[in-house]
């Protein structure tokens, strides 16, 4: 950690270790093994673990952002401050490894859209005008984000709730943004896994199905 750079914010090895439920869970489970975990790593790993959204009593200590803000290099001095003592773990920064968020969320999709630009400050404006904190889509985080190797630029998302904040709808607002710009989306790009239902939600929208269900997927059929 000590050498490492980057562009997305960070602050840890492990940065964060959340814990889904997905099928025969429930999140009163999830909270449970996050605790565990966490207690474990801050005492026989011996660094500082923070508890985040449904793991997290405190309200003022739920957000990852929140939690992640000043990144690895700005902890050495926030985990001092008495609103930021570790819930797990030693009360010192670990400067090999950093602090590790614990929590227990619903899923998470991480989704990002390449704009047909190298100019970082449009991708930054569409993300401010897309993500919640600046008053957009409520399940939504979003940044702008410089893919120098490809000359691109990204608006890079994280979906906590893709039901009440579906991909296509965010998909269509940041391609109006960009065409104020006079810029194309020239390709997405999913990072990790995606809930079949997500897709299907994607498909129906723009294929305009009518009476879609989905006992009419054959993999859906068939599991059943």
């Amino acid at each position: 950690m000590r050498y490492h750079k980057g562009q997305h914010p960070r602050v840890g090895a492990l940065d964060v270790l959340p814990f889904v439920p997905l099928k025969n869970a429930t999140m009163e489970e999830c909270v449970e093994i996050a605790k565990y975990v966490g207690k474990r790593i801050g005492e026989e790993l011996e660094i500082p673990v923070y508890l985040y959204e449904e793991a997290q009593e405190n309200p003022l200590r739920r957000n990852l952002e929140d939690i992640r803000r000043g990144g690895y290099e700005g902890f050495f001095e926030k985990i001092k401050m008495p609103d930021w003592i570790p819930d797990y773990g030693p009360r010192v920064m670990n400067e090999k490894s950093g602090v590790t968020v614990v929590g227990a969320r619903n899923f998470l999709i991480a989704f990002n859209v390449n704009l047909g630009t190298n100019n970082i400050d449009i991708a930054r404006k569409i993300a401010k005008a897309i993500r919640h904190s600046s008053g957009g889509f409520r399940y939504l985080k979003a940044m702008g984000v410089d893919l120098k190797e490809r000359n691109v630029v990204q608006v890079s998302m994280n979906f906590t709730n893709y039901e009440k904040t579906p991909l296509y709808r965010v998909f269509e607002v940041i391609k109006n943004e960009a065409s104020r710009y006079g810029v194309n989306i020239v390709g997405s790009e999913l990072v990790g896994l995606i809930p079949a239902k997500a897709m299907f939600d994607t498909a129906e929208y723009y294929l305009m199905m009518e009476n879609f269900s989905y006992d009419k997927v054959i993999e859906n059929r068939i599991c059943e």
